[in-house]
């Protein structure tokens, strides 16, 4: 996770203090990066194949210049979810952005005093080799539950958090 120093976000309070940024895992984006590797080498692989020659040159080049368009989409969708999907821990609360596209995006948030209980889980082969797992914490009322997902070090974000329960936001 990250221990911002100057991190600013949205509706952020004057004296409210970033005390984690957290977002997935680096790890966590294997699955994207290896296909957006696999659809770049996939027009490479197509030249093997003896029917592709009976397409006029031209037809060849638009398409494969359609396929990069489309790699490099995929790409840069993967790298923007990443990035702007965040959890943020402040000194009063805690803050969920969840990002789904350049024009959409929900942010929820929660005061520290609001939260009930807070748990952890970490599953699976690559959850344990490099600590990451789910966050998930729950609230009071009809406030919405929270479920930071594949973050680093969980058992840490869940000592941050209730420690700053117990100190009312000082660390």
């Amino acid at each position: 996770f990250y221990l911002p120093k100057k991190a600013k976000f949205e509706n952020q309070d004057d004296d409210e203090q970033v005390i984690l940024l957290l977002r997935r895992h680096p790890i966590t984006n294997l699955p994207w990066i290896l296909l957006v590797i696999l659809l770049a080498l996939a027009p490479t692989l197509l030249n093997f194949f003896p029917g592709i020659s009976a397409f006029p040159g031209r037809f060849q080049l638009a398409t494969v210049v359609l396929w990069y368009l489309f790699t490099t989409a995929v790409f840069i969708q993967g790298a923007l979810t990443w990035f702007f999907n965040v959890n943020i821990i402040t000194n009063r609360r805690i803050v969920d952005v969840d990002f789904y596209t350049l024009i959409y995006r929900e942010i929820s948030d929660a005061r520290l005093d609001n939260i009930q209980e807070i748990t952890y889980k970490v599953g699976g082969l690559l959850g344990t080799f490099f600590h990451f797992g789910n966050v998930e914490i729950q609230t009071a009322g009809a406030l919405p539950n929270f479920n930071f997902e594949n973050v680093p070090n969980p058992a840490q974000v869940t000592n941050i958090l209730q420690d700053l329960q117990r100190n009312k936001g000082n660390i």
